[in-house]
Parts: C-alpha cells; structure tokens; sequence
C-alpha cells in the first residue's frame, strides 16, 4: 500500500473526493449496489437487501448499522456476538457506520455488545470522528460518555474537531460549539500539514467565531 507523506493534507482529499466517503443512507461502499435514487425507500427494498445479504453476516451487519437497521442487527448480534467487532475493507466497523448517520440508539446497541469505542480505521479514524465529521452531535455526546477520545488524530492528525471545522454544512455549529464546551478539548493540536481547527474554521466557513470562547479562556488561564 503507497504510504503518504506526512505533509499530506486529509483535507484536502476530503474537499475533492468528498462524494466518495460513505455517509448516511446514500452508500458508495464496495458491494453496495446503487439501485435506486437517493430519497425514500419502502421497506420491501430493506427487506429484500437483508434477504440478498443473509449468507453474508458481516456485509449485512455493516450494511445495517448504516441504514439503523435495529432489529436486525439485534438479531445478528443474539446469533454471533462478534459481529460487533466486524469491519470492512478499509477498517471500518458497524459503530464507525452508526456514528456517521447519526443513529445514536444504534450506536448504544453496539457499545452494550462490546464493540470498541476507539477502534479506528485503516486512516485511523475513530468513530466519534466519523460522527462530528457529518455534524452529529447525540451520537458524538454518546461517545464522549462511553470513552470515546475526545482528541484522537488520525493518521494525518486530524481530530474531531479539525473534521467539524472543515465542513460548513448542517450540524457543523452545533458540533463544534459543542467540541469546543469540552473541558478538555485541545484545539491548539495541529494536523500533519500544520494547520489548527480555528485556522481550518476561518477558510472552510462562517463558524470561526465559536473559536472565540476557546481563545479567552486560554488568554485567562494563561501566565501574563
């Protein structure tokens, strides 16, 4: 496997294949096929999903996780527990799916199987970076609360609240105004290309300002 320079910018691949990180109900994942167009779909299209993936446990618990699929993954889970564990390809695992689509009571069903709240994938993220990268603020509160770590970086040194500040969509403000609440928030950390949250913030978006709160408790707790 080619092995990136450590200046490389995460961000930076995040801004121009963006469309190609799995999220939500929309699924760019291998094996997933795209039969249909984002929006609604009935639950015979769930039920016949489940049924094309029953002889493929881990592939349908991945897949259910992803569309908060409860019961079935319930289901999964009473059969073979270390399901919880299972990841794909790219080191992703049924929480690090849960986490990105906001599905927070599926979140809590894999933590209670014992699924590792940290477990990270082949870029080293972590779930409660998937969760604050799409803006989902229950789901990165439940990690927080179950040891989630609140400042982890990948392996380009992001950490949650570097993926927050990157993208100015729906959920952002939230996210960060809620990261940067944390008491032990470092947002001083800085990416393997040299760049703070704040700094991410102050290009990618309006929200800038909520770096504010950060800065004047350090220029109060600071030595003068």
């Amino acid at each position: 496997m080619e092995e990136f320079p450590e200046s490389f910018n995460q961000l930076e691949l995040l801004k121009t294949h963006d469309h190609l990180i799995p999220r939500g109900a929309c699924s760019l994942w291998p094996g997933d096929e795209e039969e249909e167009e984002e929006g609604e779909r009935s639950e015979e299209w769930y039920q016949q999903k489940e049924e094309n993936l029953k002889d493929r446990p881990e592939e349908l618990m991945l897949w259910a996780a992803e569309n908060n699929r409860l019961p079935t993954v319930k289901r999964l889970l009473t059969v073979d527990p270390l399901l919880a564990h299972c990841q794909d390809e790219d080191g992703y695992t049924p929480l690090h799916r849960a986490a990105y689509g906001g599905h927070a009571a599926m979140a809590s069903t894999l933590l209670a199987a014992g699924t590792k709240v940290n477990s990270r994938t082949a870029d080293g993220w972590t779930p409660l970076h998937s969760a604050c990268r799409w803006g989902q603020v229950a789901t990165a509160s439940l990690l927080l609360r179950q040891g989630a770590e609140l400042n982890a970086q990948t392996n380009g040194g992001l950490t949650a609240l570097h993926l927050a500040a990157s993208h100015p969509g729906p959920g952002s403000a939230h996210t960060l105004e809620f990261l940067l609440s944390q008491r032990h928030i470092k947002a001083e950390l800085r990416s393997n290309s040299g760049e703070m949250a704040s700094e991410i913030a102050r290009r990618s978006g309006p929200h800038h300002f909520l770096f504010e709160m950060v800065e004047d408790c350090n220029s109060v707790l600071s030595p003068r």
